[in-house]
């Protein structure tokens, strides 16, 4: 007589990035696997990252990813290494979405679809045998005490096991393991309104203090908008705390009619957001940081000899944007009526110095409904880094936005919701 087999049953509840592959390796390791998406499509969040062409993860060296998590990177790195960016870009070119590397290594698809990177994942999902369910909410967690830990409130070891979820209908689902991957708070439209931070501090586990990260900028300059749309390359960043450094970036930026945003500043606004809340900061632009001070100086000099008869505010056409020509003019306090032959020398330096050192000050950040990703979530210690499982409630795993790590703009977080999904899922012990 043949011995039956007996499949364990996942649970996975979330289908964004983080779930998909989750539920994925779940459904490779041998289990039987049922997907929970409260939206009406799989990846939706997936859709809007990388302005619609979806960075999908960074083709840089381990390390470097590593140092482009911002928070909680050493416990990252079990994950990373089970499941790297490398391997990442391999499963979505053998499942027919082919990529290409962009400056920074920011890896996309060839076709600059955002929804190949879905249909790609969709396709394995449903080849593994993993049953989707759409439209399908879950109210809440359902869990057990473990026998002989009644009145354990040491919190080092669990006290309790996940046996499975309850639905908005009120349907209960069963299973052996069940994956929390309900992404964080950052823009709500695609579903992410923190459920799973309720979920998760409901079986007590410690969530930390949420704000919204990768997030634009607000500033108190109103000329920053009247600079509103222009998008700047290939220049210099610096965010500081009076003479201390905090941040500094090369890259590009974007204003905006509230203040400053773009992938240099986003990045930013994950490093300094803290600081932010307590106080004001100085934001630096190099509008030329090839250049030193005085070659920048020999630059104008030569501009201003072939425009010598000109008005200043004619003459500076090779040397900005024209949207950024009055601004330059107004901060370095000259007339630009004033013919280019009669700007003094101390006028010229004053042009030089704003060039080089432009200042906005930086008075808070935008809400989730800008913000890349959310900074914050279930407390790491709470985690075991290697499987993703809970050390409070056993069966329970988390994975993603979810947890309480982030990291720079440039494909390294959607890597993040890869590994750890893809560890989330892994065959259980």
């Amino acid at each position: 007589m043949e011995e039956k087999v007996y499949m364990k049953e996942v649970i996975v509840i979330g289908g964004g990035a983080a779930g998909m592959m989750a539920a994925l390796q779940s459904a490779k390791s041998g289990c039987q696997v049922t997907l929970l998406e409260k939206n009406e499509k799989l990846g939706k969040k997936i859709y809007i990252t990388g302005k619609g062409r979806c960075n999908v993860t960074n083709g840089a060296d381990l390390e470097t990813l590593f140092q482009k998590v911002v928070t909680n990177r050493k416990f990252l790195y079990s994950a990373f290494y089970g499941f790297t960016n490398q391997d990442m870009m391999a499963l979505l070119e053998e499942s027919g979405c082919p990529l290409k590397v962009e400056r920074g290594n920011r890896v996309f698809p060839v076709s600059d679809k955002a929804s190949d990177v879905t249909a790609a994942l969709q396709r394995q999902l449903e080849k593994a045998g993993v049953k989707i369910c759409l439209r399908t909410k879950v109210r809440q967690l359902l869990c057990e005490a473990l026998p002989g830990t009644e009145g354990d409130t040491s919190g080092k070891q669990p006290t309790s096991r996940c046996i499975g979820v309850q639905l908005d209908n009120g349907k209960k689902l069963f299973g052996d393991k069940i994956i929390v991957a309900t992404g964080g708070l950052a823009y709500p439209s695609t579903g992410s309104t923190g459920d799973g931070y309720r979920m998760a501090r409901e079986w007590g586990h410690t969530v930390t203090e949420l704000r919204p990260g990768l997030v634009p900028f607000t500033v108190e300059e109103h000329w920053a908008a009247d600079l509103q749309g222009l998008s700047l390359r290939n220049v210099e960043i610096t965010i500081t705390d009076g003479k201390k450094k905090l941040y500094q970036e090369f890259g590009e930026m974007l204003f905006t009619h509230f203040g400053v945003s773009g992938p240099a500043v986003l990045s930013g606004s994950s490093i300094v957001a803290k600081r932010l809340q307590e106080k004001n900061l100085q934001l630096w632009i190099d509008l030329k940081p090839a250049l030193t001070e005085e070659q920048l100086e020999a630059r104008i000099l030569r501009d201003f000899e072939a425009n010598h008869n000109k008005q200043l505010k004619n003459a500076l056409g090779q040397l900005y944007p024209a949207k950024l020509v009055p601004v330059m003019i107004a901060v370095s306090e000259i007339d630009g009526e004033k013919l280019v032959h009669s700007v003094t020398k101390e006028e010229r330096r004053r042009l030089v110095q704003q060039t080089k050192h432009l200042q906005l000050t930086l008075n808070g950040l935008r809400d989730y409904n800008e913000a890349i990703i959310t900074q914050g979530g279930v407390k790491v210690q709470e985690v075991n880094p290697a499987t993703m499982e809970s050390k409070r409630v056993r069966q329970l795993y988390f994975a993603g936005e979810i947890l309480d790590v982030d990291a720079m703009t440039g494909g390294y977080n959607l890597q993040i919701a890869w590994s750890t999904g893809y560890a989330a899922g892994s065959e259980m012990e």
